[in-house]
């Protein structure tokens, strides 16, 4: 009986412990959820996916970007214009304590899409809010549909995971953060 004690206040503390919903952690952790949402999905790959559109519509789409526009799409959802961006394997920290790490992607472009979001109240309106400058992470399906603008593709949403501006860095961090 004396070793079940530690045994289970160590199990219990390492249980509560998580990344938060920011992702304050070393390498990027999914939330429950989003790790469910995200299975059998394929990470946003722009030139096959024009070259196979019929193939990769069907597929479940991951991708990160950078919010650079936010408008009212159909049926009361978010259209967001996302700068995709690549994420990173480990992420940047401040020191060493993983309260000091911020989930951390590529600074530099390499796609746009948009993606139409239904958007959690708490993500909707206020202060840390989905809009320009937010990183989010959609897992969804390519639509049919094309922004009428760009050409570019739209991905209907079934999850996506947000993180506002100041809670995630981009690669241009490195020479700030020290670890």
């Amino acid at each position: 009986m004396r070793y079940r004690l530690p045994a289970f206040t160590l199990l219990f503390v390492t249980a509560c412990s998580s990344a938060g919903p920011y992702g304050y952690s070393r390498t990027y952790a999914p939330l429950s959820a989003e790790s469910d949402a995200a299975e059998g999905a394929r990470e946003y790959d722009p030139v096959m996916a024009e070259r196979d559109k019929a193939d990769w519509k069907k597929a479940k789409i991951s991708v990160f970007g950078i919010v650079q526009k936010r408008s009212e799409g159909a049926a009361g959802m978010a259209y967001v214009t996302l700068s995709v961006r690549t994420l990173e394997a480990r992420n940047l920290c401040e020191a060493l304590d993983q309260d000091t790490c911020r989930v951390t992607v590529g600074e530099h472009e390499f796609a746009v899409v948009h993606a139409l979001l239904k958007l959690a109240p708490v993500d909707d309106i206020g202060e840390k809010s989905v809009n320009r400058g937010s990183l989010v992470r959609v897992l969804g399906k390519l639509s049919d549909d094309v922004d009428p603008d760009d050409g570019t593709p739209v991905l209907k949403a079934d999850y996506y995971r947000h993180w506002p501006r100041n809670f995630f860095v981009t690669t241009a961090s490195r020479p700030d953060m020290t670890m």
